[in-house]
Order: C-alpha cells, then sequence, then structure tokens
C-alpha cells in the first residue's frame, strides 16, 4: 500500500536518521555523483532506484564509509560523520547487505549469521585464557541472539547446512539475517531481491516489512524490482548518471517523465508515453 498524505506527514515529524548533503563522489574524470542531497526519515523504508551505473551504490559506499566523497556532508543520526572509518559507522548502528553475495563458504549458516556479532563482541587475551569462567556468558548470549533471528527469519531448517549448498533465495535471506544480528537501527540494502523468483521476492519483502515493524529499524533499499518499491518503500529517490531526477512517493517518482527516459530511453519513452495515452 503506498503512503497517503496523512502518512507521509507523519514521516516528515520523524526524526531524520540520515542526511545527505551535496554529495560529490568521482573516479578519475567519471562523475558518480553530482551533488546529491537526501534524508532518510526514522522509520521508514526508503527506496534508491535508477538505471545501472547511475550512483546508487556509490552513495551507499559513500554512506558507509568506504568512499570519501570528494565534496558534502553525510550525517547520520545528527552526527556527522563524513570521513569515519566503515568499522565505526558499523559501531553506531548501520548494517548492511552487498550487491553481491557476501556469505562464507565453507561455514554454515549459523557461523555465517554469527559473524553479524561482531561489533557487540569484545574478544581479549584475558577472556581467552579465562574463557569458561569469563568470555563463555557473552558468547552463550550471542548465540542466543543469533537462533532468535534464525527463528525470525525461518532459517531453522538449515542452519546447520554449508551455506554454498543452499538456493540463492535464503543465501540472500542468510544475509539478511547476519544484517539483522548486528542489532541495526538503520539497515542498508544493496538489490536484496536480485535474481530471484516472484515468491522469494514476497518472502523478502515481508522479512523486511517485519524487521520494520517489530524491530523498529529505519531501511534504506537499493532494488530494481518496481513492483517491489512500489508495495514496501514510503519514499523514493530516483538517480540518473550520478543527479536526482525525481523523488517522493513510490508510484509518483517512477512514473516521472525523465524517470521513463532514464530506464527506456528517449524513444523508448515516446513510444511508453503514446501507449499511455492511448
Amino acid at each position: 500500500m503506498n503512503p497517503t498524505n496523512s502518512s507521509m506527514q507523519i514521516l516528515s515529524d520523524r526524526p531524520i536518521v540520515l542526511a545527505c548533503d551535496g554529495i560529490e563522489r568521482s573516479f578519475g574524470g567519471l562523475k558518480a555523483l553530482k551533488g546529491t542531497s537526501l534524508d532518510v526519515r526514522e522509520g521508514e523504508i526508503f527506496g534508491l532506484v535508477g538505471p545501472n551505473g547511475s550512483g546508487k551504490t556509490t552513495l551507499v559506499n559513500v554512506v558507509t564509509g568506504f568512499y570519501p566523497p570528494n565534496a558534502g556532508t553525510v550525517t547520520l543520526f545528527g552526527e556527522n560523520i563524513t570521513h569515519v572509518a566503515p568499522h565505526q559507522i558499523a559501531r553506531k548502528g548501520v548494517a548492511r547487505t552487498f550487491q553481491n553475495l557476501a556469505l562464507f563458504k565453507g561455514m554454515s549458516v549459523l557461523d555465517n549469521i554469527l559473524i553479524g556479532r561482531h561489533t557487540h563482541m569484545h574478544p581479549s587475551a584475558l577472556g581467552t585464557l579465562f574463557y569458561w569462567w569469563w568470555a563463555e556468558k557473552e558468547e552463550l548470549a550471542h548465540r542466543r541472539f543469533v537462533e532468535e533471528i534464525i527463528e525470525f527469519m525461518q532459517l531453522q531448517d538449515i542452519r546447520d547446512e554449508p551455506v554454498e549448498t543452499i538456493p540463492l533465495g535464503l543465501q540472500k535471506r542468510v544475509e539478511l539475517a547476519r544484517a539483522l544480528v548486528a542489532e541495526p537501527r538503520f539497515l542498508i540494502l544493496d538489490e536484496p531481491m536480485a535474481g530471484m523468483n516472484q515468491e522469494e521476492k514476497e518472502y523478502i519483502a515481508r522479512f523486511i516489512l517485519d524487521a520494520r515493524e517489530s524491530r523498529g529499524v529505519t531501511i534504506l533499499i537499493i532494488e530494481h524490482h518496481m513492483d517491489v518499491v512500489t508495495a514496501i518503500c514510503d519514499r523514493v529517490v530516483v538517480l540518473s548518471y550520478g543527479e536526482i531526477i525525481s523523488q517522493g512517493r513510490p508510484q509518483e517518482a517512477i512514473a516521472h517523465p525523465k524517470v521513463v527516459s532514464a530506464y527506456l530511453g528517449e524513444r523508448g519513452a515516446k513510444r511508453h508515453n503514446a501507449g499511455v495515452a492511448s
């Protein structure tokens, strides 16, 4: 269901979780981002869409500290994080999934998910030396939380399977589970439904909505499946060649002539508009 006027007003009254102001990023002579500005409000699912090469993942990599911007600022929970290292940003309550699966082959589903707890772990030489008196209690607490997320993501039946042996749709679910065990306040999903069939997409969409509702997570999602974007996102920004060409409610933003042209090309856009008019 798409946001109504009243729901959009509620969103505008909420605190800003992420603010990007005038972000620029170049790679040699290629300008991937050209003064991009946006804000994500607490509790919303915010869509970042656009054709391949439009700068979506580059913007996420700037937000998470992988790429320093050439200009502009990134503010998270009211704090300037423009030049903060990725591991420090993760400790501030940010988790993400990647466009290409970043699971560890040769390890079980359980162990892959457990790795997501690393920001909450406090290893030390003393803890290792006195494991039975000291570190065991912490490890058991982490494992209990991981089991809770495994149940939440309905992965109980494959928890001990080597991750490379399970289907793509389940691997995507494992990656989402690994992000959730970090207990993020802000979750970034980079094409979480790429390569999925319709049934798998519906499963992941439901888990994303449940994560927002039951765990209070604010979510930014990069996605190419427009049916998903219009179904679960509160607002979207559309990028093309590093510039915002449309933003607002999903159906309205995606229907903008500039967006249609960016996806279909000028001739394709004319044929699309002619078809709509007829």
